[in-house]
């Protein structure tokens, strides 16, 4: 059984290709919604886009930092993070600082990424709530909570 609660977002995708994309197609939604679109929620009561745009933004130092320590330590243990608590002070920030955020880390990210060997890959981490995993693991549930948000950012374009 998966511990990884994103997996039905990846359905089979490339994890690192996706991880790749997610920039440009979260910064070109963010455009086509305009100030008026951030504005607006996928679904009564669920954040608004530009919530959205907030939570990438903190949920990628959280996982560049997952990422890294998966790599520098030997079975590294994640520090796990309430994300209602973390999204409380959304509402307030600008939702343009944190697209920017977002992009810039996951581009060095990426470049990170690029110098971890297919070898890694198989490291184990763990993750108090979710088990032992891999660094491969890690890399599937960003993918899969990038796939996640981008599915609410369509949503809320699709609903102009």
């Amino acid at each position: 059984m998966s511990t990884n609660p994103y997996e039905k977002f990846l359905a089979g995708r490339d994890p690192l290709a996706t991880i790749r994309e997610t920039p440009a197609r979260v910064s070109s939604l963010a455009k086509s919604l305009g100030e008026a679109g951030l504005q607006r929620h996928y679904a009564p009561g669920k954040w608004t886009a530009a919530q959205i745009l907030c939570h990438l933004a903190d949920v990628d130092i959280a996982f560049s930092f997952r990422l890294r320590q998966a790599i520098a330590e030997p079975h590294h243990i994640i520090n796990p993070f309430e994300q209602d608590d973390w999204a409380k002070p959304y509402a307030h920030l600008d939702p343009h600082l944190a697209l920017a955020s977002f992009v810039a880390l996951r581009n060095w990210t990426v470049a990170f990424l690029d110098t971890v060997p297919k070898s890694d890959y198989a490291k184990p981490v763990t993750h108090p709530e979710r088990g032992t995993m891999t660094f491969q693991g890690l890399l599937e549930t960003m993918a899969g909570h990038d796939l996640n948000h981008l599915s609410q950012l369509e949503r809320i374009t699709a609903s102009e």
